[in-house]
């Protein structure tokens, strides 16, 4: 393997929140001090940043491979910047068993980027029957979450996270109450009114939190909420952080970035779980993710085929592909002035690494090369028909948008390069 000095570089560095120029030099698949290299590369002082951690996204296999491939997810991957996804369980048959987890971690070689993978919490994430948890941890799952699928039984649920305490599992929850949430496809307010949809109260999300943060007092288990959408969900985090629970949080890049208002006429790829929220919740999430109290963003991966998009509001499947738009709709935030690109890169690639103990997430002397080049200033009209995604489900199509990745790095070798066409 050659070695490569990259040079003329913006380097950013969540780890030490700098921004400046300078060289780094990959060897071996790592990061190592700069000096000599067989191969040099002129960045042109464009930025160079670790790897992003995409924690929950969504791939077809096994059940719905039409929708989404570990290679096409790969390859959208690599062309977004994103080194490591961490996939979800929800799939035909759900994993919750070492062998649904060995057949999904062996379907993933294919794919051109790191891949981890999340187990089921309840056998068939049906909130019944709690899973091995130490079985499958053994067999290589990360967290164990049940998705949008919430737990109901509170009993049910406390077993699992005591158990999880146990052997040191970290859980994934969907902070929600499913009984107000049921049957809603937007929040609440007068634009569904005013559209004839149901809404959901921002409560729905509050009570969530509320309830599992009680039950991570009581267990102590270390616990990530997948996404904080409402103003009224970031107090009780924000209380239970300040009492030292071993709890984190993220949110979705959606979330962050558009509003209940971009439903407009009833258009279906800005469908997602949870619905789009107000302005005033979408400022209130960017704030927190500024003072650290939202510590992950995700795209929140969800392929949807055109038939199951092709519907009414009401009937049309939630969810929104991400990958390759992650990147550019995260400038956003930087460009509004809500955060700057170290605390960015922070949420997008040194927590989630940190939390689910990955390496990578930094520039440090040792680390995997995994890494992303992109101009955070290039802009471009997004045309979802170019998205490598099996499926084009993006809320973005014909958007302007700014921030183009022109090489991404998996272990020192090139994954991607935008010059390659």
């Amino acid at each position: 393997m050659t070695s490569t000095l990259l040079t003329n570089a913006r380097l950013i560095d969540p780890e030490a929140g700098t921004d400046t120029l300078g060289e780094l030099r990959i060897e071996a698949g790592r990061i190592t001090a700069p000096g000599p290299a067989e191969q040099v590369v002129d960045c042109g002082g464009r930025c160079l940043a670790p790897g992003i951690v995409d924690l929950g996204v969504k791939v077809g296999e096994p059940g719905e491979r039409h929708k989404e491939s570990f290679h096409t997810a790969g390859q959208a991957a690599a062309r977004g910047g994103i080194t490591t996804m961490v996939c979800r369980p929800d799939t035909i048959p759900v994993i919750d068993s070492p062998e649904t987890l060995e057949h999904a971690r062996t379907r993933a070689t294919h794919s051109a980027v790191r891949v981890h993978h999340m187990s089921a919490l309840t056998r068939g994430r049906a909130g019944r029957e709690m899973v091995e948890i130490g079985f499958l941890r053994d067999a290589g799952a990360v967290a164990f979450t049940d998705g949008t699928h919430v737990v109901t039984d509170t009993k049910v649920l406390s077993r699992c996270l005591t158990y999880a305490r146990s052997l040191r599992a970290l859980v994934v929850g969907h902070p929600q109450e499913p009984g107000l949430a049921r049957g809603a496809v937007v929040t609440s307010g007068k634009f569904a009114s005013l559209r004839g949809l149901p809404g959901v109260s921002p409560l729905a999300e509050r009570m969530g939190v509320e309830r599992d943060l009680a039950l991570v007092e009581a267990t102590g288990v270390a616990y990530h909420l997948d996404q904080v959408t409402t103003a009224a969900g970031l107090a009780p985090l924000r209380r239970a952080r300040a009492a030292g629970l071993d709890v984190t949080a993220g949110t979705s890049i959606h979330h962050l970035t558009l509003n209940v208002l971009d439903v407009a006429d009833y258009r279906t790829f800005f469908k997602v779980t949870p619905p789009l929220r107000t302005e005033d919740d979408r400022l209130a999430v960017a704030e927190a993710l500024a003072d650290g109290t939202i510590d992950i963003i995700s795209s929140m991966h969800t392929p949807q085929d055109e038939e199951s998009k092709r519907l009414p509001f009401e009937e049309a499947a939630p969810g929104a592909v991400g990958l390759e738009t992650l990147l550019p709709a995260a400038m956003r935030l930087v460009s509004a002035g809500h955060v700057d690109l170290p605390t960015l890169w922070r949420a997008l690639s040194l927590n989630p690494a940190r939390r689910l103990g990955l390496a990578g997430g930094t520039l440090a002397k040792g680390a995997p090369a995994d890494l992303v080049l992109f101009d955070p200033d290039a802009p471009f009209v997004l045309d979802r028909w170019t998205l490598a995604s099996k499926s084009k489900n993006t809320p973005f199509d014909g958007a302007r948008m700014e921030g183009r990745v022109l090489r991404t790095w998996v272990g020192g070798e090139t994954v991607y390069d935008r010059a390659d066409g």
